[in-house]
């Protein structure tokens, strides 16, 4: 064949003289347009969750910039993602849906035909020439599986190869005696390059490496192992080395981050000389604690009375267990961090000493939703070795930090597994339908439904924290109106009871094996409905505090508070002579989540009350009691949704809601609703109450009627002083009470759940 290919074009020459120049000027001209072609280098960054999506960066002219949406194709997402080694794209996002990026605007009205090698090869405006804002930044979904053999060369650090260059994928393969562990906490390392499982010599290994391994998995650190055992196994296994040592400085998210080492002289046989395969051995958190029947030892919350230290750090308004706003205790109060200079460091810091492995993300520009009160730590710098996030540099000045720049994470947590055993059936979308739990039955696992007896949003909040799919927006008990199959009747799970920091379903208390549904299946089967953000609603504790009085009103003037039920049961109806004595406050209640705050039922559902001439949307939307020093009732009050609305809101929000006219209720994302001290029903009466020490507190949307992202906050309590004749209300605050135990600054509280 390559005679004949020499032979014909040696005829091929003679014959035509001229077309040999004019194919000798096509291979010129193709290699000098190749050479001319502007050298890039492809990211994927922003709110991403997985390796594989992100926001589309470019790396031109030593600096890093985005891509605008504008005549951007699947074509052009293709050649993207084949660039950055995968086998292709799956979609492509506009408008920034990974977050906006920062710096220039690299490349615009990019047209590709599906066939370059990089996005350098085509045509665009040329690098630079854009007329978009950061808000059009594109972004991809590539294909999981990675080109095999592919190699990626790093512009930007200096050609030095990183495992990311090589690997398709880590690993770590328990020995058969731990195959049913869950988590995976132990066994050999192993990565995939061009489509192979290959063991790490452990040669060259390091402590540090083994760190990066655990924090990657999910687990905040490691431990030694029984060398023994896998040397014995060792022995007798046939080996498959890499032919790479591992360099890690112990703060990577991921091993891919490592510097390849040096090549190692492994023997003919394939064995490395010196060396064994690497195993790791990691120490999951206390909510991931390893158990070979159920997956898990306890349910991940607080136990109550427990005189366990809790850290000085919290997560608050994240969907998943794991992620969430950074939230620090300083003097008795909570408050936030402000995203100057945070970065996966820091990031890694938190979830450490929270219990969870490396973080994936540093979240900035409070995407997981704004907090309230104090911004504690400003410009954090960690060395990633620190215990705490209160042992990094920071600055305690946060002037100039608002809490639109509240800093977040998602932390890498362990695979527990749970998404198996859990589905959504016959619903309109993947986000919502008839709840399905996988159990053992007589030997073999069976789908079945859950019981809706008491199913309730908490309950719902779980499901979709398990399968992944956010935040609960419905809980339905009834669900005969999506199609099913003859597992509808299978009632599996019943009397199920969440607190709503439960990872999965069986963490929950329910009857066990002993089903008592008292109308069955079928169209009674519980169901859900998830949504990838949620509002949440906060009392301004101090206000409450500065705003508290009392007053003695004749019941000739409460009638419609008494038919409202406003009063306390010792009031009569047609006693005009006597008076009632109120506690009355003003409460502000903000919405610091990701999604508008709305009643549970439609405006036509609402409640018209003639003597107040106004509509209840909920039946029940706040509880003012007053409580002993035991926790005891010794007064109440409740506040009916009579009308939510955006009273005021930060700076650059349109309000969306007003009660004028009979219009729409709800509380816009940055708003808030203001019940002044003198609206009816916006008090407790305390007629009967006998002088002393009381406790009051508040609960906002006390029956879960309407989800949220974060019920803890929900309640605020006081110490209150009654004489007789004046109240005194201090020490005001939002969340679980806490008890001091430790030093100034930062201190170390007692949390006891209330």
């Amino acid at each position: 064949m390559v005679l004949f290919n020499a032979l014909a074009g040696e005829s091929l020459a003679m014959a035509f003289p001229s077309a040999l120049c004019i194919f000798s000027l096509l291979a010129l001209v193709q290699a000098q347009s190749e050479s001319q072609q502007p050298k890039i280098q492809l990211r994927l960054a922003g709110n991403k969750r997985k390796h594989y999506e992100g926001r589309l960066e470019v790396f031109y002219n030593n600096e890093w910039g985005t891509i605008c949406d504008d005549d951007f194709s699947i074509l052009a997402a293709q050649v993207a993602c084949r660039e950055l080694g995968f086998l292709g794209a799956v979609s492509w996002s506009p408008s920034a849906k990974f977050g906006q990026g920062e710096g220039r605007i690299w490349l615009d009205n990019v047209h590709c035909t599906g066939r370059e090698k990089s996005l350098a090869e085509c045509p665009s405006n040329g690098f630079g020439v854009s007329d978009c804002r950061h808000s059009e930044d594109v972004g991809v979904i590539c294909n999981q599986k990675r080109i095999p053999g592919h190699r990626f060369i790093n512009t930007m650090n200096n050609n030095v190869e990183t495992l990311e260059e090589r690997v398709e994928e880590i690993r770590i393969r328990p020995i058969s005696s731990h195959l049913k562990r869950i988590p995976v906490t132990e066994g050999y390392v192993e990565i995939k390059e061009r489509g192979k499982w290959r063991q790490i010599c452990d040669e060259e290994w390091t402590p540090l490496n083994n760190r990066v391994v655990c924090g990657m998995y999910g687990f905040p650190g490691e431990k030694n192992y029984n060398n023994k055992v896998y040397k014995s196994l060792s022995m007798r296994k046939k080996k498959n080395y890499w032919g790479f040592s591992v360099n890690c400085t112990g703060n990577e998210a991921h091993l891919s981050s490592c510097r390849l080492g040096k090549p190692l002289e492994l023997k003919r046989n394939g064995t490395c000389g010196r060396g064994l395969p690497v195993v790791v051995s990691c120490v999951p958190g206390r909510a991931f604690a390893p158990s070979s029947s159920t997956g898990f030892r306890k349910a991940y919350r607080p136990e109550v009375g427990s005189m366990e230290l809790q850290p000085l750090v919290r997560l608050r308004g994240g969907s998943n267990i794991g992620e969430g706003r950074v939230e620090v205790l300083k003097n008795g109060v909570w408050g936030t961090v402000c995203d100057d200079n945070w970065n996966l460091r820091a990031a890694t810091i938190v979830c450490r000493e929270l219990g969870f492995g490396s973080a994936k993300e540093a979240l900035t520009g409070a995407k997981l939703g704004q907090g309230m009160g104090p911004v504690h730590m400003n410009e954090v710098e960690c060395s990633g070795f620190e215990k705490s996030l209160t042992d990094c540099y920071f600055n305690n000045d946060a002037l100039g930090c608002s809490h639109e720049e509240d800093a977040a994470v998602r932390c890498n947590i362990p695979a527990m597994g749970f998404q198996k055993r859990i589905r959504l059936s016959g619903g309109r979308n993947p986000y919502e339908g008839r709840v399905e739990v996988l159990t053992e039955k007589n030997g073999s696992l069976v789908w079945g439904t859950v019981c809706s007896e008491n199913w309730g949003m908490v309950e719902a909040m779980v499901v979709c924290r398990q399968l992944g799919l956010g935040f609960a927006s419905y809980a339905f008990q009834e669900t005969w109106y999506w199609a099913g199959d003859a597992s509808a009747d299978n009632v599996v799970m019943s009397g199920v009871r969440c607190s709503g920091t439960e990872m999965s379903l069986p963490q929950c208390l329910h009857h066990g094996k002993h089903i008592s549904c008292p109308k069955g299946g079928g169209r009674f089967a519980a169901g859900v409905s998830c949504s990838d953000s949620a509002p949440d609603l906060v009392l301004n504790a101090q206000l409450v505090e500065h705003t508290t009085y009392l007053e003695d009103r004749p019941m000739y003037a409460l009638q419609c508070a008494l038919e409202e039920n406003c009063l306390s049961s010792t009031a009569k109806k047609n006693d005009h002579s006597s008076y009632r004595r109120l506690l009355r406050f003003s409460s502000q209640i903000h919405n610091v989540g990701r999604s508008d705050f709305r009643p549970k039922l439609g405006y036509h559902a609402w409640t018209w009350h003639e003597c107040h001439r106004h509509y209840h949307s909920m039946e029940v939307f706040t509880h003012y009691d007053l409580l002993s020093l035991n926790g005891t009732k010794v007064a109440e009050g409740h506040k009916a949704s009579f009308c939510l609305e955006d009273t005021q809101c930060d700076e650059g929000i349109q309000k969306r809601y007003v009660c004028a006219n009979f219009g729409e209720q709800g509380i816009t994302v940055g708003c808030w609703d203001t019940y002044r001290h003198d609206i009816d029903c916006q008090w407790i009466d305390i007629t009967d109450v006998k002088p002393g020490d009381y406790i009051f507190q508040v609960v906002i949307n006390p029956n879960y009627d309407v989800a949220e992202s974060d019920y803890s906050n929900n309640i605020m309590k006081c110490k209150c002083r009654y004489d007789g004749y004046r109240i005194w209300m201090y020490h005001c605050h939002t969340g679980e009470l806490q008890k001091k135990n430790c030093f100034s600054g930062f201190q170390i509280y007692n949390v006891f759940m209330t």
